[in-house]
């Protein structure tokens, strides 16, 4: 082992108080990505939490002292480059480069530093997986401990949950606030939506999560009796077949093919102030554009004709939202990784003037050029481009 990382081991052994990064994977594609040490007092016995940050998760681990310098020996330098050692009065730093050679750096901090040996510290969260309900939808422990297998899941709940606040904060509503979460699923997102708007935000609600499948929703609206969460009801219906007399506020995350234009014309007809849409499975104007045979040099391409698929799609519901006066905006909703699907529409109505024929032309325009006949959502609200 080198000189210098011999030098950082015993400098963490002899440290009195200390925390620790360790971070730069030897392998680029590491899923490990980095990870965290903190000392913590459990059952007045002093122990090292390793917060291990994977690509997709986060996995926490408790070391005594000695368990804690074998990890760093097999960590440094064979998984990690880097390592931040913060005492109370410097930081050192240990660097490897990718031909072996170990530097050492130390440098006195002027801030005065405190240990903080509580365990597992509370945070201001948007959404608290301490609350039973999300240990009755199956993502936590009752102990309220995110499950492994749920980690990636909740951190979706959350950003979702992130964007909502972004999104609801500076509307201004009067009185009780009417959502519909159309096709709702298993209820994770309605759950953190009553949660956010009803803990965080204060807001009085009358949410319906829409389901089509009653095991469902007998299922989430016995947990919500259990938890008397008022304001949240699943109701039995498709999306097409849904029809509110007040909303506010219209949900369709990952509604299938046409349920997404059947939603959007629903929150439309309403005259929803916010209208928040995941859309799925653009089949309709990819089998539109196939029947007409009119190809060009990129969708000859099967894996670009479904692409372009998405998007002249998605344009064209950004574009007749515009039509109906809502100010639309196109965001990334989670990861982009592994789908060109995952975005977020989202229109918030104006005052301004609505139905401008440019819109339609505009339309027509993209129609014509990628041999659409028509788009569903054109033929729920009886549009003519």
């Amino acid at each position: 082992m080198p000189e210098n990382i011999e030098k950082f081991l015993n400098r963490v052994a002899e440290a009195a108080e200390r925390s620790m990064t360790l971070s730069k994977p030897v392998q680029k594609h590491d899923e490990l990505r980095n990870i965290y040490v903190k000392p913590v007092l459990i059952k007045e016995k002093r122990l090292f939490a390793f917060t291990y940050h994977y690509e997709r998760r986060d996995e926490v681990k408790n070391y005594d002292a000695a368990q804690m310098l074998d990890v760093l020996k097999e960590m440094l330098p064979c998984r990690f480059l880097n390592a931040v050692l913060f005492t109370v009065d410097e930081d050192v730093t240990l660097l490897v480069s990718s031909k072996g050679k170990a530097t050492l750096q130390t440098k006195k901090v002027q801030e005065c530093r405190e240990q903080n040996l509580e365990h597992d510290k509370q945070k201001a969260r948007l959404i608290n997986p301490a609350n039973p309900w999300w240990y009755q939808l199956g993502l936590t422990t009752r102990e309220g401990k995110i499950t492994a297998d749920m980690q990636h899941k909740f951190k979706q709940i959350y950003k979702y949950a992130e964007i909502v606040e972004s999104l609801v904060k500076p509307m201004k509503f009067e009185g009780m606030v009417h959502i519909a979460d159309m096709g709702a699923g298993k209820g994770y997102l309605t759950f953190a939506l009553h949660e956010l708007l009803t803990q965080r935000l204060n807001l009085d609600v009358d949410i319906k999560g829409v389901e089509i499948r009653p095991d469902l929703v007998l299922k989430i609206n016995e947990i919500i009796k259990a938890d008397n969460l008022k304001g949240l009801e699943f109701v039995e219906s498709s999306i097409e077949a849904y029809h509110p007399e007040q909303l506010d506020v219209l949900i369709a995350l990952h509604a299938c093919n046409t349920a997404t234009d059947d939603a959007i014309a629903s929150g439309i007809k309403a005259g929803a102030e916010l209208i928040v849409c995941a859309p799925c499975c653009h089949k309709q104007i990819r089998q539109e554009m196939e029947r007409s045979g009119r190809f060009d040099a990129i969708t000859r391409y099967g894996i670009f004709l479904e692409r372009q698929a998405v998007m002249i799609t998605d344009t064209i519901r950004a574009l007749i939202l515009e039509y109906f006066g809502y100010k639309t905006q196109v965001m990334e909703f989670i990861e982009m990784e592994h789908t060109p699907k995952n975005v977020l529409l989202v229109g918030r109505k104006t005052s301004k003037n609505a139905k401008d024929p440019k819109v339609l032309q505009q339309i027509a325009e993209l129609k014509q050029q990628y041999g659409i006949e028509r788009h569903y959502l054109e033929t729920a609200l009886g549009l003519n481009c």
